[in-house]
């Protein structure tokens, strides 16, 4: 079956023009992003920056950088990625479901849509440029372990032309990926991080297998990651398509002398509502302190307060007790809250009931957000679980039994999801252009037989 669908997915790629256009264009995007990575912020020194971050990195640093692609590390112009968008646009979107006038907008239809999206680049642009000129002044005064400094002529200067080249950057790839998603394939802010996170895959798995080969890890160690990998993967997409259906049914309806039947239907609910977003947040939140202290310095250290930001920031490393402590507390609490953000119970109930619809046993109204609401908090709870389950348990493996993984619960998470959103739309192109062919062909077969009848 899985030969067949490729079969068929190649068939459709070299039969339609239009859909190997724009996977072409999504490749040719981003070729260009990666080109980008490598192109440093100037005035900074590659090799010192690389040492630096090398020896302060790890843990969460080291996840975002694998989102940005290796370009944190290099600290190039692509350094901050699209992680300003991303978070400008979450807050956007909670501000929808919060403030009154957002909601209003929202409810404008297109018009609305595109005042939103403004509003989430200008949130971008303003977040790169504090996080641009964060980096820039904490980088200014730091050493490689070698000595060496990491910028070559410190100053306001320097800071300028950082925040400048950051945060123009991250204007190239918000404009990158909405021309993706416009003259290509799939969500074009999901495919940049989607290249950033496999971006640096071959080098790991080549790592991996000379680790292998000079006996400094065993057999069985390389089929756990091996196993891991492939049974993460399977968990993920089996879990992102699980749906509770609510059966719905719709009143019988009477059209003069006709008489329409109930009609059944269903109402999806996906197990996780809440997607990637309450991993995101929790590891923002954990990366704080982290990064305060990673670029704090060591004069700051020797200070009570650095101390005390030190000794939190290793409590919350990865691997730790109270990190994944912590982590689990605010991906569940994040889940159920983001969860009740983007889906209104009380707004689903009287949609149906305005369309005359209702679930069978439960009474219009009240009692059918209440029923909705209980399965919806029975599902956010087990997705809550299935997220700290796939955010947490590399990491328990990685601390007790020494394994190493390229990819983290996030990155495998939003990587799978990108992928199944790819193929989707892959599929969903090749359908429509399926079915365009099939009209094409009934109107050329009935205006044949409507000609011939004209003339006979």
């Amino acid at each position: 079956m899985a030969q067949a669908g490729m079969g068929q997915l190649g068939g459709g790629l070299g039969k339609f023009t239009e859909l190997r256009q724009r996977l072409l264009f999504v490749i040719g995007a981003l070729i260009v992003y990666r080109i980008g990575c490598y192109v440093p912020v100037p005035g900074v020194n590659p090799e010192a920056m690389l040492a630096l971050m090398q020896a302060q990195g790890g843990g969460i640093v080291d996840m975002f950088n694998m989102f940005s692609g290796g370009a944190l590390h290099r600290f190039s112009i692509f350094a901050l990625n699209v992680m300003p968008y991303i978070s400008a646009s979450i807050v956007i979107q909670l501000a929808t479901h919060i403030f009154p006038s957002f909601k209003a907008m929202q409810k404008e239809g297109e018009s609305g849509r595109r005042k939103i999206t403004q509003y989430s680049r200008i949130g971008a642009v303003l977040l790169a440029v504090v996080q641009g000129g964060s980096i820039a002044l904490a980088l200014q005064h730091q050493t490689a372990p070698g000595g060496a400094p990491v910028v070559y002529a410190p100053g306001i200067g320097f800071v300028l032309t950082a925040v400048i080249a950051l945060t123009a950057g991250t204007i190239f790839l918000m404009w990158v990926g909405e021309q993706v998603t416009e003259r290509g394939i799939g969500n074009g802010v999901s495919l940049v991080i989607f290249a950033g996170i496999v971006a640096g895959l071959p080098a790991a798995a080549i790592h991996t297998l000379e680790a292998y080969r000079d006996g400094n890890m065993s057999f069985i160690s390389l089929l756990l990651i091996v196993l891991t990998i492939l049974a993460f993967t399977l968990f993920v997409v089996f879990v992102e398509r699980g749906q509770r259906r609510i059966t719905v049914n719709y009143a019988r309806r009477q059209g003069g002398r006709n008489a329409y039947m109930n009609q059944t239907s269903f109402l999806p609910l996906k197990l996780n509502m809440a997607g990637v977003i309450p991993p995101i947040f929790a590891s923002s939140i954990l990366a704080f302190p982290a990064t305060l202290s990673m670029w704090s310095g060591q004069a700051a250290s020797n200070t009570t307060f650095g101390s005390m930001l030190q000794r939190i920031a290793n409590a919350l490393g990865p691997g730790e007790p109270v990190h994944m402590m912590v982590f689990a507390a605010l991906i569940i609490g994040f889940a159920f809250f983001y969860t009740a953000l983007v889906f209104n119970s009380q707004e689903t109930a009287d949609n149906l009931k305005k369309s005359g619809a209702l679930i069978p046993g439960i009474r219009p109204g009240k009692a059918t957000a209440d029923y909705v609401d209980s399965v919806l908090t029975r599902l956010t709870a087990a997705g809550s679980l299935y997220l700290v389950i796939v955010c947490l348990l590399p990491e328990v493996m990685r601390a007790q039994f020494g394994t190493t993984f390229h990819f983290g619960g996030t990155s495998l998470l939003i990587a799978v999801v990108v992928v199944m959103d790819f193929i989707a739309q892959i599929q969903a192109h090749l359908m429509s252009h399926q079915y365009e062919s099939l009209l094409k062909k009934a109107n050329l077969k009935g205006g044949a037989r409507g000609g011939g009848f004209a003339r006979g």
